[in-house]
Parts: structure tokens; sequence; C-alpha cells
């Protein structure tokens, strides 16, 4: 398997982090952000950087990159009307905005690789349409859009695809998952019977970020337990 330098932004936690350590193990060399939570482990070929990208800096990215990931978002679930515009802008500029300026800051290295992979995180909200989702699915639904349209621009040495979930179990769904009941009752309602693991979307993004995804580009992939598509 050929070594690969791959960013992760948002690593210290919940995919990112298992993402990390599935393409450490495979050999790959890692370049990692984290926004408040500091890195809790450490390995050879894992360089940390600090990046919030509410407040964006500076990344100095290695000259080649041959994979881009970018995991910062948010799970708000409330009524409609009690949201305001702010909480849209602010989400959107954690989510799509942060990306768009990750990716055209990474683009010059990303360039440079032989066949480079992005791969982006949107939610089974965005075409399955539920209740008190309006603020994550509208932010979401702008980056399926974006990944659609940069995988036509890139296209051939960069591919842009997009993973998305169903409710999966990292710190961002805590409110969701934090009692048994809660845990039953949103396992219940997946074909498959249980909620999302971290390592379930990161082998996904992994395979995405692999030459084995080479003639993948322009996706939006569910990996969401069945709940998109199936009734049983």
């Amino acid at each position: 398997m050929e070594t690969k330098k791959i960013a992760i932004i948002g690593a210290s936690k919940g995919i990112g982090m298992a993402l990390a350590n599935i393409l450490l193990e495979e050999g790959h060399h890692v370049f990692a952000t984290y926004a408040s939570t500091a890195p809790s482990f450490d390995h050879p070929n894992l360089t940390w950087a600090h990046y919030n990208a509410m407040a964006p800096e500076a990344l100095a990215f290695p000259e080649i990159l041959d994979g881009l990931v970018y995991c910062p978002g948010t799970i708000s679930l409330k009524p409609f009307n009690r949201f305001g515009p702010a909480d849209f802008q602010a989400d959107y500029q954690l989510q799509v905005l942060g990306a768009i300026q990750v990716i055209q800051s990474a683009l010059p290295s990303l360039k440079k690789s032989q066949l480079a992979s992005v791969v982006l995180f949107s939610t089974v909200a965005v075409q399955q349409g539920l209740p008190f989702h309006s603020l994550v699915s509208a932010s979401k639904g702008a980056l399926e859009g974006l990944t659609r349209a940069l995988a036509a621009e890139f296209a051939p040495k960069i591919r842009v695809n997009a993973i998305a979930p169903s409710l999966t179990n990292t710190p961002l769904a805590e409110n969701l998952l934090n009692s048994d009941a809660k845990k039953e009752a949103n396992a219940a309602r997946h074909p498959l019977k249980r909620v999302g693991e971290p390592a379930d979307i990161a082998h996904m993004a992994s395979f995405l970020l692999s030459d084995k995804a080479s003639w993948m580009s322009g996706q939006v992939i569910h990996v969401d337990g069945g709940i998109s598509s199936l009734r049983v």
C-alpha cells in the first residue's frame, strides 16, 4: 500500500479521531487539527496543529497532500421558529465556509498529488427530511452541492465525495444518546437496529481516501443503518 499524506480537520474526537487511528494503522502520515479538545494521543506519523473554523487561522499543509477530510459540525435540533438568522449564519460558517476555507488553503498541496481525495460530511436528514433538522439540513445540503460542484471542477486530479451518516455515537450526539432509553429508541428507528459508531463512518472515509475508490467522485454515500432507504 502506498503511503499517503492526509489532513484531518477536527481529529481530536469522534469520527475524526477514529479515522486518524485507522490511517495511522495503515501506515499513512496524518496532519491533524483540534479546536478546543486537547489531543489525547500521539504517534510518530501524526502531526497536530490548532485550528478553529469559527476564527480561521493559516494552516501550513504539507507540500504534497493526498487527502483532506473536514470533520467539524454540529447537531442542534429544535423547532424552526426557535432558530434565528444568526443561528443559521453561525452553522453555515462552521460547516460550509469552514470547509471552503480549508479546501482553498489546501488546494495547492492537493494539486501536487498524483490523485488526491477530499471527503466531506453530510447527514441523512438532507435527503430524508426530518422534523427539527432545519439548521443542520440547510448547511449540510449546501455541502452536498459543494461536493458535486468541486468534484466536477477538480476532475480528474482531485476526487471529492461526501458521507451522509445517520445518528452516530459521538460527542456531538451526546444529548441524543445520554440514557439507555434514548439509545434503545434511536436504535429501533434503524433497520439494522443500532446507532452508528465512529468506526462505521471512519472506515468509509478511509476507503474514499484510498486508491480503491479511484473511480468514485461527486458521490454522497449514505452510511446510515439503512434508515434512508429501507422500511422494515
